[in-house]
């Protein structure tokens, strides 16, 4: 019998590539669900994950299918699930259909074994449609781009009361520390010096000067415009693959609330934006005029507003912040590619290709264009 193919996983480009992290098998399966007593018994692993950062795997087990996600102990520590898992918790209590998180025979929502860190989830309902799609793939429809506007705006209503404090500094968490600080230069010194392996990275690079120059050139005041938005946790990865749909087209479910911190509102519609409706796979492949969908970015705004309010200054917010809202996150997957996997060339990609070439493509005319649509929304 031949062999099975290779399990291969998203990349930095659109080429699919060997993954970082084994693919979990499955005696690891089963010797986790011993671990999940309301799980029951494993019966087979249907299908493994194409994301990147972490290994997963849908198991049917004999009380129903769960995903089991293993992490690296440098990536997440039970610790870090829990903040997680403390605001998924709050946000089914308040109606929304999020990972119901198993627990273990001690009531921990994660465990470790060796360099690994594991959780369970009960298999959620709604369709996958995006499941093999990277970030930063475009909805398939405008109307889906509204339906994923609106699910945005009813988990920012859910998500208000939810009182914890910003996450401690953790690789590829989209924290919110540099672009609301009154010096983000300065905030973002401090945050590369919090992390070792991204200083060294950044140590023979004119990376302060790259930065000032992307600040002064797209950041004008931006710090004050968030400085005085309310705070909020938010899912700061809203992109279609993140979200299970209903036959009808609506979101059903969200899911992956790895990056989740404590942020604002506006800087996660503006990632939902950056990362939906940008074709940013294809810039420099010869049609950068045309990877920017403002139709898109319009109807997630759209949809926001059926459910939430958006005045005319908080839409032009959301446009000021698009071209830089990826920074502090870029910094993250530097960090990450720098020091954890040791892998200095795409550390180079995430710095040169996804900060600065993202941002950059806003002082072009087809990024000035699109930020001149999205203002147009705001007059609407």
């Amino acid at each position: 019998m031949a062999d099975a193919a290779p399990h291969l996983v998203h990349g930095m480009g659109e080429a699919l590539e060997t993954p970082s992290w084994p693919v979990i098998t499955a005696a690891e399966a089963h010797r986790m669900l011993a671990r999940f007593p309301d799980a029951g018994w494993l019966v087979g692993l249907r299908w493994h994950s194409p994301r990147p950062f972490s290994a997963a795997t849908l198991v049917q087990a004999g009380r129903g299918e769960f995903l089991l996600k293993r992490h690296h102990v440098r990536l997440r520590t039970p610790e870090a699930l829990a903040e997680e898992h403390r605001f998924t918790a709050h946000l089914r209590a308040a109606g929304m259909s999020v990972p119901d998180v198993m627990a273990t025979s001690d009531g921990a929502g994660a465990v470790t074994e060796g360099e690994w860190t594991y959780e369970l989830h009960r298999r959620s309902p709604g369709v996958d449609l995006y499941r093999d799609h990277a970030s930063w793939t475009p909805f398939l429809s405008l109307a889906h781009a509204h339906a994923a506007g609106a699910a945005l705006a009813r988990m920012h209503r859910a998500a208000r009361d939810f009182e914890a404090p910003a996450r401690a500094p953790r690789p590829l968490v989209a924290s919110f520390t540099i672009l609301p600080a009154r010096d983000p230069l300065s905030a973002a010194e401090a945050y590369v010096a919090a992390r070792p392996a991204l200083a060294a990275f950044l140590g023979d690079r004119w990376w302060r000067e790259e930065l000032d120059g992307l600040f002064g050139a797209l950041g004008g005041g931006l710090s004050a415009r968030l400085a005085d938005q309310p705070p909020l946790w938010t899912h700061n990865d809203w992109h279609p693959s993140n979200l299970l749909w209903s036959p009808d087209g609506e979101v059903r479910t969200v899911f992956d609330f790895g990056l989740a911190d404590r942020g604002c509102a506006l800087h996660d519609l503006a990632t939902a934006i950056e990362r939906t409706a940008i074709a940013w796979l294809q810039l420099g492949g010869g049609a950068d005029d045309a990877i920017g969908d403002a139709r898109a970015a319009c109807a997630l705004l759209a949809g926001y507003r059926s459910v939430l309010p958006l005045s005319a200054g908080e839409i032009e917010t959301v446009a000021r912040l698009l071209p830089l809202v990826h920074v502090e996150f870029a910094l993250s997957e530097v960090d990450y590619f720098a020091g954890i996997l040791a892998e200095p060339d795409h550390a180079a990609l995430a710095w040169d290709g996804y900060l600065v070439g993202h941002a950059r493509w806003f002082l072009s005319e087809p990024g000035r264009r699109f930020l001149r649509q999205l203002a147009d929304a705001a007059a609407a």
